[in-house]
């Protein structure tokens, strides 16, 4: 079963980085999240996986070592809806706004993170409507999953039903497992996978320079349409709940909200100058490394090195290499970093009133962080003031 916390996570009083076979399988707890929204970005808006792969790779080597816990690097989910959905209807987001997002979101955080208002706005969020959204968030995961498992259930059933008998052990890490069975089934169901694979050629290329060609509308675009609603989300779960989070399981490698948000800023700055595109980091990013065994920045250190090693020699070939990994495993993945994430949120307050605006802050999460956000702040502000009857 689903373990509600991870006793050894805070049994791990070491402060440096490991590299064994956990941390890998930990390395790829965050697949279910990360390979569809870059397949997104590549398919739908044409983007060059070289900066995307790159911006991350380098976002996460960085992270792992400085953090030294699995601190995630996700892409920004709102944005990136956003983006797909509105290229494939209206064709009005380009490449250039989605760097454009990324610089001004970069821009932002930076700014709230230095002068320390990050910090401050985190404070004026209680921990009922913080608890709601971690727990909202894990909801929307495991519901996230279930529909990708539902584009093949029998695949997906296998996968869940094999990685929950192998999750509590350490010398077989199940996310190896689960990722080769996945492998298996793609290649038999569709043998020239194969084919595409065996296609891969080493073709380097050195980092460019990415903003030199945005233009007044992909700024205009990239602000209002992408940068600016993603901002809420990223306060409620990229900056508040992941700190949360973060020091719940490791509290001897604590960090704060301003750490968290200029990290944000740097790695968006330097991504969208790469060609990548938004990041934050993510609380059920940390979750799904935890789940299937990290304990230390060192998943994040090996997954980075890999998207690196990715982009500067296999750039050309991310779509094929994807493709090995069935959606309805991925979903498996995404399913297990939701359980995790919304079990570990169960410490809810003895006050009736503030458990009221615990589950449903958590309810909106299921549907929008961001509006989540704002209805628990209200309903909170409510309770105190003894407005809401409870």
């Amino acid at each position: 079963m689903v373990e509600r916390d991870v006793p050894a996570s805070r049994a791990d009083t070491g402060t440096g980085n490991r590299y064994d076979r956990n941390e890998w399988a930990g390395a790829f707890g965050d697949l279910g999240t990360l390979i569809p929204f870059v397949v997104a970005y590549i398919g739908v808006l044409g983007m060059d996986p070289y900066g995307i792969l790159l911006a991350f790779g380098a976002s996460m080597l960085v992270c792992g070592l400085f953090y030294r816990t699995p601190f995630p690097v996700q892409p920004m989910k709102a944005i990136g809806a956003v983006a797909a959905t509105q290229a494939a209807q209206t064709l009005t987001i380009t490449p250039g706004a989605v760097h454009a997002a990324g610089l001004v979101t970069g821009l932002i955080w930076l700014v709230l993170g230095l002068t320390g208002a990050a910090g401050k706005l985190a404070r004026l969020v209680g921990r009922p409507v913080v608890v709601g959204i971690i727990l909202g968030l894990g909801m929307g995961f495991m519901l996230g999953g279930v529909k990708m498992m539902a584009t093949d259930w029998l695949l997906g059933a296998i996968g869940l039903a094999g990685t929950l008998l192998l999750l509590g052990n350490r010398s077989v890490p199940a996310m190896f497992l689960l990722l080769l069975f996945g492998a298996l089934c793609t290649v038999l169901r569709d043998p020239a996978v194969l084919s595409g694979l065996a296609a891969m050629a080493v073709d380097f290329r050195s980092p460019s320079w990415a903003l030199g060609s945005l233009t007044l509308d992909d700024i205009l675009i990239g602000t209002a349409f992408l940068a600016l609603p993603q901002l809420p989300l990223t306060l409620g779960n990229a900056i508040i709940a992941v700190t949360e989070e973060n020091n719940r399981l490791f509290p001897d490698r604590a960090v704060t909200e301003r750490t968290v948000a200029a990290s944000t800023g740097l790695m968006n700055v330097v991504g969208a100058a790469l060609g990548g595109v938004p990041m934050c980091h993510g609380a059920g990013g940390m979750a799904g490394h935890v789940r299937f065994g990290a304990r230390t920045g060192g998943a994040l250190v090996i997954l980075g090195a890999i998207l690196l090693a990715l982009a500067l020699f296999f750039s050309g070939s991310v779509v094929a290499l994807f493709r090995i990994f069935p959606p309805a495993i991925l979903g498996v993945i995404l399913f297990l970093t939701g359980a995790q994430l919304a079990l570990g949120s169960c410490d809810f307050s003895n006050n009736k009133g503030e458990r009221f605006v615990t589950l449903v802050t958590a309810a909106f999460a299921i549907w929008n962080v961001g509006a989540a956000f704002v209805v628990g702040l209200a309903l909170l502000y409510l309770h105190r003031r003894g407005r809401l009857g409870l």
